[in-house]
């Protein structure tokens, strides 16, 4: 289902969307109304109720027709799973119902100016006053800034550190909330990323994430939500560079020179040959995280680390090796692979930069040696 909806509704769009900096909103609510939009969330308020190894597989296929879009809607999962896992009951039933079909889009509200891989050291301030929660910072590089319907905002509740965050449900529409101008990028051109900026913005009490028990537990939770982040953009570079590879092997198959077809060149066939194994590569440590994941393995957090340094990494140097094959054909908007070059490039970077990922991974290896 997933395929087909990739192949039908985005792959078709997905360069002019690109062009013309459209935001498929119809698209991706037509995904929600496949069940897209809460892949694991419970199914008692409106999910599908999957896997992680499912949602993965999901993710990969969308963004086979575009990583841009695939990538929103994993955000999306992101910040439905957290009401589902964190939220009240109350929260969920408000909120999950509406996020499920996506006719409430959601934003992930954590980085700011002067805290990106230092989350817990960011700024934002929530102050209680009587019934309200009274929020003030700004918040980075929000992927649907400004046209998202929920935002979900890690801010600092009470003292410092990561024990000082708290997580709150803030609508589009409450008075002092406002948007920065859209960001010029590299790629991600189909989706507006702008900063999210909190002046005196006054929420009641109870759209703390969790309640009166949420309180604190800020970081803990984004932490957790950036696990399951992890696997789905990585599922995006796998999915974009899979599309990219089967882009340059129907090239290979059709253009000649010297007289002959370039898939009949050994060194050709070799660099098939490499990208090819490096796709299956990716794809099975990435099914060994989420199948980690859905059994809540002690090793979970290192093993999703490894699956997005790895495969954010792997997969861009496929989509790459691509373009090199098309030659100067490569580099025009109209072949897609140079689109899906600049839309993997920013997947090393997010849900935790890759050097990010390598002291998670480096921490766990030490404390393994350790016996910690």
């Amino acid at each position: 289902m997933a395929r087909d909806f990739s192949r039908k509704r985005l792959a078709p769009y997905a360069l002019e969307w690109d062009a013309t900096k459209h935001f498929p909103v119809a698209e991706m609510k037509e995904a929600g109304s496949l069940g897209m939009a809460a892949i694991y969330t419970r199914e008692d308020v409106g999910g599908s109720g999957l896997r992680r190894l499912d949602g993965v597989r999901i993710f990969e296929e969308l963004a086979k027709g575009d990583p841009v879009t695939a990538a929103f809607i994993s955000i999306h999962n992101m910040c439905t799973w957290m009401v589902d896992t964190y939220g009240s009951e109350e929260q969920r039933q408000e909120w999950i119902p509406k996020l499920a079909p996506m006719d409430v889009m959601a934003s992930y509200c954590l980085t700011e100016p002067g805290a990106g891989s230092d989350a817990a050291s960011l700024t934002t301030k929530a102050e209680r006053d009587g019934d309200d929660i009274v929020l003030n910072g700004t918040k980075q590089f929000i992927s649907g800034g400004g046209a998202s319907d929920l935002y979900v905002v890690m801010a600092r509740s009470e003292g410092e550190g990561a024990r000082g965050i708290s997580t709150f449900l803030v609508d589009r529409g409450t008075p002092g909330l406002s948007f920065g101008p859209p960001e010029v990028k590299m790629g991600w051109h189909s989706q507006p990323t702008t900063q999210v900026i909190f002046e005196n913005v006054r929420i009641p009490a109870s759209r703390m994430l969790g309640g009166t028990d949420g309180a604190g537990k800020g970081f803990g939770i984004a932490m957790n939500g950036l696990n399951g982040g992890r696997l789905n953009i990585a599922a995006c570079s796998l999915g974009g560079a899979q599309a990219a590879y089967d882009l340059a092997l129907r090239y290979m198959t059709e253009r000649e020179t010297f007289g002959r077809k370039l898939i009949d060149e050994p060194t050709i066939r070799f660099a098939l040959a490499d990208m090819a194994t490096s796709l299956e590569a990716s794809r099975l440590i990435l099914w060994r995280a989420a199948t980690a994941l859905d059994e809540n393995d002690p090793d979970k957090v290192e093993l999703c680390a490894m699956a997005k340094k790895f495969v954010t990494e792997t997969c861009f140097q496929v989509a790459d090796q691509a373009l090199q094959l098309h030659g100067g054909y490569g580099y025009l908007h109209e072949t897609g692979v140079e689109k899906i070059v600049r839309d993997l490039r920013v997947n090393r970077i997010l849900e935790g930069t890759n050097e990010i990922m390598r002291m998670v991974i480096g921490r766990a290896e030490a404390a393994r040696v350790q016996g910690k």
